[in-house]
């Protein structure tokens, strides 16, 4: 595993920490979601048809999906973007979605790289606009269990184009640990494994928990482990106080958990898929991942257009540059994740990289509550009943003690 991974890792854990702990901080995502999602899909005009391209193209990006050379010149998909089409790209790197969302508001941007928590918002919010995908080629041959999906469309209609996904795993250390099958193997009050345990530190985490017990408490009526009622939401707080005297170590930086890992301070707990190729390329442990009968949590990130775009040509063609086989594949390996477009798989540097991220594995992907911000509006259709984040954030600190 080279150092280059290793510092793509660090966006990722930057980048999912500052969004999830952002929401609850201000209450911004909650609010925003909570009141937007009740109300209809603001009427916002769909691109009929594409004309010369503009000549600029402003986008606002996570670290390590707008490279352009600047930080390793060998990982560059944005020169050669504009040299293609005239459009020369301006991109700004946003820590949290609540910014992502707050730069759109401006309509200064054309668009952006939303994750599952932040899409949503803008769509209802009016800030982006539908995706005519017949104006995106490459659209076509994008794994198909990524499209018309809960965040990323609404009623049919497509806000966005997949970019990349991928599942917190269950990882663990193979020279030491059965091949766990149930999430059991780190919820199990008689863990075999107590002190051992790693768990993500987070908030978002009690997602794990409540998907666990929609298997083994079935009679607690959980639909979606992101939308919880207080009595859902009590149980699976209850299950994480639990599981707190079998952890070890929670985590946030992924140094920290790599070096748990290495050290075997921990031997299995949730993790990345990414994560676990680090171990394994420092060949200290041997590190292998699953994903259990339960399924597992997981993100998918969405390129959406802006419904203020002043370059909606220019990025309609960045659109289908991005997922085009040979960049989806450059993107994918240098951050870490499965691509969306199906052909990036003959394209990617390690041919053993789609397998291992399982990118075109529609049973795997079926198995990913994929990572959606907590409202008041339960996602399962229960009207407006359920816990929001800044529960979900006050639950957690009584978990953590």
């Amino acid at each position: 595993m080279t150092q280059l991974t290793g510092e793509v890792i660090k966006m990722r854990s930057q980048k999912r920490m500052v969004v999830i702990g952002a929401l609850a901080a201000l209450g911004l995502a909650v609010t925003s979601a909570t009141s937007t999602m009740a109300a209809s899909v603001p009427n916002v005009p769909m691109a009929k048809s594409l004309g010369k391209g503009e000549g600029a193209l402003n986008l606002i990006v996570w670290a390590g999906y707008a490279e352009n050379g600047s930080n390793d010149k060998t990982v560059d998909w944005v020169n050669p973007f504009t040299k293609a089409t005239g459009c020369k790209v301006n991109a700004k790197t946003a820590g949290t979605s609540d910014e992502m969302v707050s730069l759109m508001k401006t309509g200064g941007y054309d668009g952006v790289s939303a994750s599952g928590d932040g899409s949503l918002r803008m769509i209802y919010g009016g800030q982006v606009a539908p995706v005519n995908t017949a104006l995106v080629p490459n659209y076509k041959t994008i794994s198909s269990f990524l499209k018309n999906q809960k965040w990323n469309s609404v009623n049919g209609t497509m806000y966005g184009v997949p970019h990349g996904w991928g599942a917190n795993v269950l990882a663990y250390n193979s020279a030491k640990v059965k091949t766990p099958t149930s999430w059991s193997a780190v919820f199990d009050a008689n863990s075999p494994y107590k002190g051992k345990i790693t768990a993500y530190d987070s908030p978002i985490y009690i997602a794990d928990a409540a998907m666990y017990l929609m298997s083994t408490q079935p009679k607690l009526g959980i639909k979606n482990p992101y939308s919880l009622d207080k009595t859902q939401l009590a149980a699976a707080v209850s299950l994480l106080k639990v599981q707190k005297k079998n952890i070890g170590e929670y985590w946030s930086d992924y140094t920290k958990s790599v070096q748990s890992f290495e050290s075997s301070n921990t031997l299995l707990g949730s993790s990345w898929q990414v994560i676990a190729n680090t171990i394994n390329g420092g060949g200290k442990v041997k590190i292998s991942s699953t994903v259990p009968k339960e399924g597992a949590t997981g993100w998918s990130d969405t390129w959406m257009i802006s419904a203020k775009a002043k370059h909606p040509n220019c990025m309609y063609q960045w659109m289908n540059w991005i997922t085009s086989p040979k960049v989806n594949a450059q993107v994918a390996e240098y951050f870490g994740e499965a691509p969306s477009q199906t052909l990036s798989c003959p394209q990617t540097a390690d041919k053993n990289f789609c397998t291992t991220y399982h990118a075109t594995d529609a049973a795997y992907a079926k198995k990913i509550w994929y990572w959606t911000t907590p409202t008041q509006d339960c996602l399962d259709g229960r009207g407006k009943i359920c816990t929001d984040y800044a529960a979900w954030t006050q639950a957690w600190t009584s978990v953590k003690g």
